[in-house]
C-alpha cells in the first residue's frame, strides 16, 4: 500500500500577493513558484508519459440517442433517431454519427456505466473522486475527497518540464483537490481560440515583459538573502522554483503549443471552425507538447439555445437539439481521432468522451414537447486511443436501456482503469483532515477488457 500525507503548505512560501507584484499573475489559487514546489514535494517514481484528453458534454447526454439505441423498444423508450452499422461487426451507433461509425475500430464503447447519484453536482463528485454523495453542497462545489485531476497533479506532476500539467478549455465543472492540499488547481485557458485574436494570456507574457519579470525576480531574490541567513536550505529550493516559474511562464514550448497559426487551413477545417473545434485541436497541440491532462467543455453548439446536454422536455424538444449537436460531436470526435492516430498519438494519448449521467430511457413529455430525465442507472462512456484494445464494447444494457443486462461498470472502475492507464498506484492511501488513511478510491477495479 502506498500512503502518502496531505500537502501541507512549505514554510516561508510568499503569499498570492507576493507572487502578484513578482509578476506571475494569473496562474492560480497560489503562485505558480508555490504549485511547482508542491508538485515536487508529491513527485513519485513512478511518472508515466501517458497523456489523457477528456470531452465532457456537461448535462449529460441520453445513451439512447447516442451510443446504445433501442430500435426494438416500444416507442415511448426507441425515440426518433436509428442505429446505423459501423465498420466493426455488430457495433451500431446514432444515425447522427455518420463519421464515428466510419472509424469504429480506433474507439470503445462502455455500454454498462451507472451510479445512483441523482444532480448534476453530485454525479460529476462520483465519477471523478470515487465516493459518491460527499461534496460541499454550495458554490463553489468542492469535493470533500480529491477527483482524478489534481489526484494526478498530486502524484505525477508534469510529464515535460515547463509545460503545464492539466489544461482546461474553458472551464471544469465542480473540481477539487480536498485535503491534498492547495496548489493542484489547473491551468484555465477561457479565451475562444477560434477568434483571429486568440491568446493563453494567462500562460505566456509578451516578450517585453520578460526582462521586467527577471528584473522582478532578482528583487525577490534579494529579499530571500536575507531568509538564506536564517533557513539555507528553504532560500535554496525558493530559487529553483521561482526560476522553475519563470521558465513556465516565458517557454517558447508553451507558447507554440498555442499557437494555431501554424496548423494548415484544412487540419483547422477538419476539426471545424468554431470554439469546440478549436479546442479539440488545441487539445492535440498540448498533449503533443507534453501536457498531461487536457479537459474541454462542450455544454452546446455555439450561437444555438442549447446550454447543455441536459435534454428536460420542459426545457427543449431532444429530438431537434440532437439534430444539432450531434453533428458537432461527430465532427470533432472523429477529428481527434483521426488525429492521434495520423500523429502517432494514439499509443500513448487516451481521449475519453462523457458527461456525468445520461438521461431516462422513457421518454418525458411536457405540452407535446419530448424529453429526458436525469438518469444514472444505465449510461454510456467513448474511449479511443491509449494503446488500449479499440474495436470493442464492454458491457450492455436491457431491451429497453434502464440498467446493465451485462458487464457492469462502476465510476470506480472506470477511474481505476484512468489511473492504472496513467501509471498512478490504485492502492494508494492518503490522510484526510481527520488524520485517516483514506483509499483513492473505496472499491472497484481497473477494466480487465481495457487495461487486462
Amino acid at each position: 500500500m502506498n500512503t502518502l500525507t496531505s500537502v501541507d503548505r512549505c514554510p516561508g512560501t510568499l503569499n498570492r500577493r507576493s507572487f502578484l507584484h513578482s509578476g506571475l499573475v494569473g496562474l492560480g489559487s497560489l503562485g505558480l513558484a508555490d504549485l511547482l514546489r508542491l508538485e515536487a514535494k508529491a513527485a513519485r517514481p513512478w511518472r508515466s508519459a501517458k497523456s489523457l484528453i477528456v470531452l465532457w458534454l456537461w448535462g449529460g447526454p441520453s445513451h439512447m440517442e447516442t451510443f446504445d439505441l433501442k430500435p426494438d423498444a416500444p416507442a415511448e423508450y426507441r425515440g426518433e433517431f436509428k442505429p446505423i452499422k459501423t465498420n466493426v461487426p455488430g457495433i451500431e451507433i446514432s444515425e447522427h454519427l455518420p463519421r464515428l461509425a466510419r472509424i469504429a475500430d480506433r474507439f470503445a464503447l462502455i455500454r454498462s456505466v451507472h451510479h445512483n447519484s441523482p444532480g448534476h453536482v453530485n454525479t460529476t463528485h462520483t465519477l471523478m473522486s470515487g465516493y459518491p454523495g460527499e461534496l460541499v453542497e454550495s458554490p463553489p462545489f468542492r469535493p470533500k475527497h480529491p477527483d482524478l485531476w489534481a489526484v494526478t497533479q498530486r502524484l505525477l506532476g508534469p510529464r515535460t518540464p515547463g509545460v503545464p500539467t492539466h489544461v482546461v478549455l474553458p472551464r471544469i465543472r465542480y473540481n477539487g483537490s480536498a485535503y491534498l492540499g492547495t496548489g493542484l488547481d489547473p491551468f484555465v485557458v477561457s479565451a475562444d481560440p477560434s477568434l483571429p485574436n486568440f491568446t493563453a494570456g494567462n500562460l505566456t507574457l509578451p516578450t517585453a515583459e520578460h526582462p521586467r519579470l527577471h528584473g522582478r525576480m532578482g528583487l525577490v531574490k534579494r529579499f530571500d538573502a536575507m531568509r538564506r541567513d536564517l533557513d539555507q536550505s528553504v532560500g535554496n529550493t525558493r530559487d529553483r522554483f521561482a526560476q522553475e516559474a519563470v521558465s513556465l511562464l516565458t517557454s517558447q514550448t508553451t507558447a507554440k503549443a498555442f499557437d494555431l497559426s501554424a496548423e494548415s487551413a484544412g487540419v483547422r477545417e477538419r476539426y471545424g471552425m468554431d470554439a469546440v473545434g478549436q479546442r479539440c485541436l488545441l487539445a492535440r497541440r498540448l498533449v503533443e507538447a507534453g501536457v498531461r491532462l487536457v479537459t474541454i467543455d462542450f455544454p452546446c453548439v455555439p450561437g444555438q439555445k442549447a446550454f447543455s446536454w441536459d435534454d428536460h422536455a420542459s426545457v427543449w424538444n431532444i429530438f431537434e437539439q440532437m439534430k444539432i449537436r450531434l453533428p458537432v460531436l461527430d465532427r470533432v470526435t472523429s477529428a481527434l481521432v483521426e488525429d492521434l492516430s495520423a500523429r502517432g498519438l494514439d499509443k500513448d494519448v487516451l481521449f475519453v468522451v462523457m458527461g456525468e449521467m445520461s438521461h431516462t430511457p422513457k421518454m418525458s413529455n411536457f405540452k407535446g414537447q419530448p424529453g429526458r430525465e436525469h438518469w444514472g442507472r444505465a449510461m454510456s462512456v467513448f474511449l479511443a486511443g491509449g494503446g488500449l484494445p479499440m474495436g470493442q464494447v464492454i458491457g450492455s444494457t436491457n431491451a429497453r436501456g434502464e440498467e446493465p443486462r451485462a458487464r457492469p461498470v462502476s465510476p470506480n472502475d472506470l477511474l481505476a482503469t484512468w489511473y492504472a492507464y496513467l501509471g498512478v498506484p490504485v492502492d494508494t492511501h492518503f490522510t484526510d483532515t481527520t488524520g485517516r488513511p483514506t483509499p483513492l478510491i473505496p472499491a472497484g477495479g481497473p477494466i480487465r477488457e481495457l487495461v487486462g
